[in-house]
């Protein structure tokens, strides 16, 4: 490739592969350790980048899922993804954390940002428009805290690092995961009926 310095022409055709109308973005709502639960409900869409990283274990993944992560937008590598949540209040992901930095950025209603487990965990409430940016390692999580509007989906913007980031829940959010997939598992075995 030429040098930056040297600028060249790019055709509407090709630039028209890096632009992604909004309303025509595909949503997932699955592929992550969490997506089952109820309050974990969400839509992710990833809008540029998000190439699936190599596993290493269950509990690791893609920031979107594995199903959006293979078809963003615009898949181009540059180093960094952005992508959106959609989602009602009360939901969110569950504790995670990443290999690269996350930024999050309100754009409608109340976002709830938490780092950190146990005795240690703090928040900070975003309105529109406000950011916080998460360093690799930090344990986070977002839900939408929007109150009055309980069946209004709210918006929130994400740019992670790197072009196949990756994604690890933290093992208590793993052991949600699993208590809810045996409790469900349990309710499947019980005779029509009985509660």
């Amino acid at each position: 490739m030429a040098s930056w310095k040297e600028i060249r022409v790019i055709s509407k055709k090709e630039m028209m592969g890096r632009v992604a109308r909004f309303k025509k973005l595909k949503g997932s709502d699955g592929g992550l350790p969490d997506s089952p639960l109820p309050e974990s409900q969400r839509k992710l869409f990833a809008v540029i980048g998000f190439q699936p990283p190599k596993k290493g274990n269950n509990a690791t993944t893609s920031p979107v899922g594995d199903d959006a992560a293979t078809k963003p937008a615009i898949p181009i590598a540059e180093g960094f993804n952005l992508g959106y949540c959609k989602a009602k209040p009360g939901r969110g992901p569950l504790m995670h954390n990443h290999d690269t930095n996350e930024t999050f950025i309100a754009l409608t209603g109340q976002w709830r940002c938490e780092w950190n487990e146990g005795s240690h965990k703090q928040h900070i409430d975003l309105n529109p428009y406000d950011v916080i940016s998460f360093p690799p390692g930090c344990a986070r999580r977002f839900m939408n805290i929007t109150k009055g509007e309980p069946e209004t989906e709210h918006l929130l913007m994400f740019v992670i690092g790197g072009n196949a980031p990756k994604a690890e829940f933290t093992p208590l959010a793993m052991q949600r995961c699993m208590e809810f997939a045996a409790e469900q598992k349990k309710q499947s075995r019980r005779p029509k009926g009985r509660a």
